[in-house]
């Protein structure tokens, strides 16, 4: 059965005022960042995220591998994955090719065809095709961190 999430939230709607009001909630002295284990908490109890897949997430969405996550980090976290965390980390358990670490790239085009983008369109066939043999790369293949990059990708298509 093809992937459909449906994304929770406060009225549907995913702005950087929400992300940014429910950051706000979790930072001391207005400084506009996390240190690692205050973000991982965060995640934990507001996306309902097990301690291993907060720290996964954590480890991913903090690009500037400062061990803090800024504001920036936390909108695109919460635009690309956000309440749905949890079914994505389901999803590619279900896909990955057992013991390899990796997702079946067949499988994963059935259900990528699904996501919807924040416009709120689904990506076309060249678009999918660009961006899954783009993200499996020379190896052909797509790992954790890869699935992550290529869902959020997806997600911030224009149009």
């Amino acid at each position: 059965m093809p992937f459909q999430i449906k994304h929770r939230g406060r009225g549907g709607s995913f702005s950087c005022q929400e992300a940014q009001s429910l950051f706000d909630k979790h930072i001391q002295n207005f400084v506009r960042r996390l240190k690692r284990d205050k973000a991982i908490q965060m995640m934990q109890s507001e996306f309902n995220l097990s301690e291993e897949r907060a720290e996964l997430i954590f480890d991913i969405f903090n690009k500037d591998k400062n061990n803090e996550m800024s504001i920036w980090e936390f909108q695109q976290f919460y635009v690309c994955l956000g309440y749905s965390t949890n079914e994505y980390l389901d999803l590619f358990n279900d896909l990955e090719v057992e013991g390899t670490g990796c997702v079946d790239i067949e499988k994963l085009w059935d259900h990528m065809k699904n996501i919807k983008t924040i416009g709120g369109r689904n990506p076309t066939d060249l678009e999918l095709e660009k961006y899954i043999k783009g993200t499996a790369g020379s190896e052909k293949t797509i790992d954790f961190t890869k699935f992550i990059n290529l869902i959020c990708s997806l997600k911030m298509l224009k149009g």
